[in-house]
């Protein structure tokens, strides 16, 4: 599937049906065989033909539940496809799964293994699905996803001194001044899945 942004930053999915599988039954072939068929091959004829009707709709209907699942991830994350810093906002399996009325197991199976294609890359579907960080300010801004706070993370450790490299307790106060309110705790966490060593294996020693 392709994103296209609009000049006046609407967002669009386009479905690219002519990639899908294309399954066809020979009609005529089957007609020809029923004529001719005793009452078991009828029946065997009959029971391949209701296979292919389940088949072809079953495709159909995944088709059309992964284009809804995309539309509705353009539509909640539109900033990440106008901003140029890319922001992702917090968006849960259940959420899109609710909003489509469907189960939420029908979602993660549609999106396993399917991409957007963007001007600036190609993304994973799962990708734009992200935890909630309750914001627990009074500036009325909105929840963070944890994509945007481990993003954040990285451009204070990219900032730092490296001669005295903040550390996971500094990053929790500084990431506060920001809006994102974790814990020490989840500060490592996150280092560690974005691979950001400690603050003491951070530290660089002038010659």
């Amino acid at each position: 599937m392709k994103v296209l942004v609009h000049s006046n930053n609407e967002v669009q999915v386009v479905s690219n049906r002519a990639s899908q599988p294309n399954i066809r039954f020979q009609e005529t072939y089957f007609k020809q065989m029923n004529q001719k068929a005793d009452k078991e091959t009828a029946t065997y004829l009959k029971e391949r033909k209701q296979e292919f009707d389940w088949l072809k709709k079953t495709m159909m209907q995944r088709g059309d539940t992964i284009l809804k699942v995309a539309q509705v991830i353009v539509s909640r994350q539109k900033e990440f496809f106008t901003d140029v810093n890319r922001p992702i906002k917090p968006l849960t399996l259940k959420e899109v799964a609710s909003e489509i009325n469907v189960h939420e197991s029908t979602v993660s199976r549609a999106v396993h293994g399917k991409y957007l294609e963007t001007t600036f890359g190609i993304f994973e579907l799962k990708k734009f699905f992200t935890t909630r960080i309750a914001n627990n300010n009074t500036t009325g801004s909105e929840d963070l996803s944890t994509e945007m706070a481990k993003k954040k993370l990285q451009e204070l450790v990219d900032l730092e001194d490296k001669a005295k490299p903040l550390s996971d307790q500094k990053l929790v106060e500084l990431l506060k001044k920001e809006e994102v309110v974790i814990s020490r705790r989840t500060v490592a966490k996150y280092r560690d899945l974005l691979g950001i060593p400690s603050s003491s294996k951070r530290k660089r020693y002038d010659k």
